[in-house]
This record gives C-alpha cells, sequence and structure tokens, in this order.
C-alpha cells in the first residue's frame, strides 16, 4: 500500500513536497508525467490584436498572455474535443477575456477583463507590456483548456521526484570545514557535535557533496520518494494531484475494459 507523509507545505511558493512510501520510481514518474501532460489548464489560445503599437510586435504580445497563467475551474469548463458543441466553441469550452490600456507606463494582468470572474490571470501584477505616451493596446483573447502534451503553457506546474537519500553523522573530525561549506542549513553546530535539520535535508541538493567533505559523514538512499510538485498558480496542489490520480484511475479502467 502507497502513504503518502507531507513533508513541507509552501503556500507563498505553491509548493508542497511530500514522501511516497511503499512505491517505486515507475509509479512516481507516471505521477509526474500525468502531471505536466494531463492535467488540463486554460491558457490564451486565439487573440485578435486590434491596435498594438507598443515595442513589443504583436507575435511577442501574443506569446506573453499565452504564458499567463490563468486561474482555472475544472468544474465549469470541458476540454473542446469533450464538448457538446463538438469544438464549434461556446461557454463551456471558451473563456473570452479583454486587455485594452493607454496609460503611459506598465499594464499588468490585472487590468484584463474576464467573462467569467472566477478564471482571471493568477497574477495580478505580472507585467504584460510597457507603455510609452500615445502608445495602446487593444487585444480580445479567447482562453481554452488544454493539456500540457499539447503545448507547455497549459502545463498545471513542475513536478519532480527522488529517491530519499539520508545523512548520517559519525565522528567528524573537521566541523568547522563542513560548517564553512554547508549553504543550505543542513547542518547545525551545537557545542563540538553536527545535527542534522531533516526538514532541510529532504530538500539538499547537495547531500553526495557533504558526504565527501568528512569521512564522517555518510549517505545512504532508502526506497521511499521525496515528490515535489511547484503550481505555476492555475490550479492548487491539491487540485492538481486529484486530478492527475482521476485521470490515471480513468486510463487504468479503459485499459481493463480493452484486456
Amino acid at each position: 500500500m502507497i502513504k503518502l507523509e507531507k513533508i513541507k507545505e509552501e503556500r507563498k511558493k505553491n509548493k508542497i513536497t511530500f514522501m511516497m512510501k511503499g512505491s517505486d520510481e515507475v509509479f512516481a514518474n507516471t505521477v509526474r508525467r500525468m502531471i505536466i501532460e494531463e492535467v488540463p489548464t486554460l491558457a490564451v489560445e486565439n487573440l485578435e490584436i486590434k491596435e498594438n503599437n507598443s515595442a513589443l510586435y504583436d507575435e511577442m504580445l501574443g506569446l506573453r498572455l499565452g504564458l499567463t497563467p490563468i486561474k482555472t475551474d475544472l468544474k465549469s469548463y470541458e476540454l473542446k474535443q469533450n464538448c457538446k458543441c463538438n469544438g464549434e466553441g461556446c461557454a463551456r469550452c471558451e473563456l473570452k477575456m479583454t486587455l485594452k490600456a493607454s496609460k503611459k507606463g506598465y499594464v499588468y494582468a490585472e487590468e484584463a477583463k474576464s467573462t467569467d470572474p472566477k478564471c482571471t490571470f493568477a497574477y495580478p501584477t505580472m507585467p504584460i507590456v510597457k507603455l510609452l505616451g500615445k502608445q495602446k493596446i487593444d487585444i480580445q483573447m479567447t482562453a481554452v483548456l488544454g493539456q500540457g502534451k499539447e503545448h507547455t503553457k497549459w502545463t498545471p506546474g513542475l513536478a519532480s521526484y527522488r529517491k530519499e537519500a539520508v545523512l548520517k553523522v559519525g565522528d567528524v573530525k573537521d566541523t568547522k570545514l563542513v560548517m564553512e561549506n554547508c549553504t543550505d542549513g543542513v547542518f547545525e553546530l551545537k557545542g563540538s557535535k553536527l545535527s542534522l535539520d531533516k526538514e532541510k535535508m529532504a530538500e539538499s541538493n547537495l547531500l553526495e557533496y557533504y558526504a565527501e567533505l568528512d569521512k564522517g559523514i555518510t549517505l545512504e538512499y532508502t526506497d521511499n520518494i521525496i515528490f515535489s510538485l511547484e503550481s505555476w498558480g492555475q490550479l492548487s496542489n491539491k487540485e492538481i494531484l486529484v486530478t492527475a490520480m482521476e485521470m490515471l484511475i480513468g486510463k487504468v479502467e479503459t485499459l481493463e475494459q480493452l484486456i
């Protein structure tokens, strides 16, 4: 049986790290691929630029808008290929947005207006373009639900995993050298002895390096897997994980029927 244990959650960074016990790298990689390739999000797909005399070319402006994360309500929207309108476009599979500005200075994501108040750009203060005096932009956008396997703009976040590495501290000869090279807080010096911060050890990418600094420090790998997920803002980490698992279960059930 697979068990999950939360290691750390950083809500301000939209990041969560947890441990998978009773699993293996194959399953962890399957979860990772489901997240980055299958979990759908909203992103700008089509736009009509009525006016743009800013320093950015139309193509660059469109690229910035396409890669700007949009808060996504998965209960309200469908993938176009699954929509009852057969892909012709309706309120169920398309989100309309507009962005008009003629002021001098930066134009921010929060200035875009959406037909759905639940689905707006995720980061209000993200700059889209900078205008000089008498410059204007007038853009109509259509956002649709899509998947990362079609284009990375629909990927909901960054997912990664690694085997759990455990440092063990024995008779360390040069504690001063270790502390001078410890840049991520894994070690703490209490008197003349080193102690470990387990939470920071789970996040560290320098464990192999630390094990090379002194023979009194050893490194071992367990069968547990540390999984990290950082949402880009369209969905919460919980929504991403739950959706990924539901879609994986659906694929398994389809496979069973085919067999």
